[in-house]
């Protein structure tokens, strides 16, 4: 996600932060319907290790067991204030090995020479057609979940079982206007009142997450679901950069008993640790948004140690 200075239109007259919506949305489908098949080694993401909507789709890849079959290249945490997000051959990122790529953006020119629009991680882009298939997070997260099992390693893991999908689009909606997005338009408000009305709704709903997950041991009960993995991408942030950075600061992930341990007991599945880069994520946040932050000086804390143990899985079954 980037700062509203890359696109004016998303800084609304009273202050506030509005995202822009989605361009480009293609679907791969399993069933072969549609222009895009599955196929291994055909799709390749463009993602970021400090964004967190790409670092949803980069957990449901790694989850699913796709690092075989779909390839990925780790952006720069630093977006260059002209061209936006680059490839770089330094730590933790790469060249783009399928285009050749120096800027993300030239990804965007491909499909549409004229797209004026803010460019975004993550980018699933399809090798056979030379384009992008979709830059929407929450399809590419859904479609490596879902239309991917073919070619998954692990295709028996439902991350969006059928039983509970009305209620986990439900959640997934709370959950992003209130928690996701709400942080966002906490901290790029320029207007007092956006502000506070943004960051109070955070807080609101963090409360009534934390009773929540005191009951259960994750959103829907034994096993995490797509929603549980949307959340964690802000959780995992949240201390280190949204608690000072955006001003959401009535309280922190550490002092929820319940978001702690469930934060803590998301992060050491087996793989998503690795997806974990707190380096990219406090350089991004503290020295891109320079609006925010101008010094752009990087805080060395907070000291976490989200490898402690959690103790929940003594909770009840739903």
């Amino acid at each position: 996600m980037s700062a509203p200075a890359q696109l004016p239109a998303e800084q609304s007259e009273d202050g506030r932060f509005v995202s822009q919506d989605d361009a480009f949305r293609g679907w791969l489908r399993a069933d072969g319907s549609g222009e895009y098949h599955v196929e291994a080694g055909r799709y390749h993401l463009y993602g970021s290790l400090a964004c967190p909507w790409a670092h949803r789709t980069i957990i449901a890849r790694t989850l699913k067991g796709l690092e075989s079959t779909i390839g990925m290249t780790v952006v720069d945490p630093l977006r260059d204030d002209e061209h936006g997000w680059a490839f770089r051959d330094v730590r933790g990122e790469t060249r783009d090995p399928i285009n050749g790529f120096r800027y993300l953006r030239e990804a965007y020119d491909a499909n549409d020479p004229h797209y004026r629009g803010r460019i975004t991680v993550p980018v699933l882009w399809d090798t056979q057609s030379e384009c992008i298939l979709s830059y929407s997070d929450d399809d590419i997260m859904r479609m490596f979940e879902t239309e991917l099992d073919a070619v998954a390693a692990r295709p028996e893991l439902d991350l969006y079982p059928a039983r509970l999908r009305a209620e986990i689009d439900a959640l997934n909606e709370r959950i992003y206007d209130a928690v996701n997005d709400g942080v966002y338009r906490a901290g790029f408000a320029t207007e007092q009142k956006a502000y506070e009305r943004a960051a109070r709704e955070v807080f609101a709903m963090l409360d009534e997450l934390d009773v929540r997950l005191g009951q259960h041991r994750y959103l829907f009960g034994d096993a995490p679901a797509e929603t549980d993995w949307r959340l964690f991408v802000t959780l995992v942030r949240f201390d280190a950069v949204y608690y000072g950075h955006f001003k959401c600061n009535l309280r922190r992930i550490a002092d929820y008993a319940n978001l702690l341990r469930y934060l803590r007991d998301l992060y050491q599945i087996d793989g998503v640790a690795q997806t974990v880069d707190f380096d990219h994520i406090k350089r991004h946040y503290y020295m891109t948004h320079e609006q925010i932050n101008p010094t752009r000086i990087v805080p060395i804390g907070p000291a976490q140690d989200l490898s402690s143990p959690h103790g929940r899985e003594t909770l009840v079954r739903r």
